[in-house]
């Protein structure tokens, strides 16, 4: 009788639950668990500080900027030294586009609000002070021409000479002739400056920072 009352006892025990979800629970509930969890929240607070603070990784979508980027180059972006000093000629910025880009794009380009909005890549030709002017193909800041060996080819168009205002920088894309830029939307406020482009990553035979600086 003691025996048959034993092998209830144990027939009355619940059995392993091995579903997904019985594996989960065990899992959640187990030092290790709460370890993975510990290193995973740890490692997602870190990679989203470098996100918003140091650097971004960011994806090349046309080749306004060819031959220094093709479409599907990704290249990182640094967000630290715009604080710490001045934007030059010559360098390459991502940046959130001006009032005035959008309204082209939405109103002349009949593009999609959300687009008019994503961030853009260009170079900084001119500065704040500086007199820029395009003519015959080629770039004049304060009346010298500049060399270019960065660039596709030589710009079809005629801009300016206008004068840089303050806090403001002009941005052109290198392949001059396929590139909505600031010699059509205008001059680019320092403020919607994202960073500075430092190195292609990716693809493996493009990586490096040729004709960035």
């Amino acid at each position: 009788e003691q025996g048959g009352g034993g092998g209830n006892k144990n027939n009355n025990k619940s059995p392993k639950d091995d579903s997904f979800g019985g594996r989960f629970q065990r899992w959640w509930n187990s030092d290790e668990g709460r370890d993975d969890v510990r290193t995973y929240l740890i490692s997602l607070s870190i990679a989203l500080l470098l996100r918003f603070t140091i650097i971004e990784p960011r994806f090349i979508p046309s080749l306004s900027m060819y031959p220094t980027f093709d479409v599907g180059d990704q290249l990182a972006v640094e967000k630290v030294t715009k604080r710490l000093k001045p934007f030059y000629r010559q360098e390459v910025v991502v940046f959130n586009p001006p009032q005035s880009f959008r309204d082209i794009l939405v109103d002349q380009y009949g593009q999609d609000g959300s687009r008019a909005r994503e961030a853009l890549i260009k170079r900084i030709v001119a500065i704040e002070g500086d007199e820029v002017e395009v003519k015959r193909g080629k770039l004049y800041v304060n009346g010298d021409q500049q060399d270019e060996p960065y660039t596709a080819e030589d710009a079809n168009y005629e801009f300016g000479p206008v004068i840089v205002p303050s806090d403001c920088v002009l941005v052109l894309g290198d392949n001059r002739n396929h590139s909505l830029d600031g010699h059509i939307w205008g001059f680019l406020p320092n403020r919607n400056i994202i960073g500075r482009a430092v190195f292609v990553y990716w693809p493996p035979w493009r990586v490096g920072n040729s004709g960035m600086f």
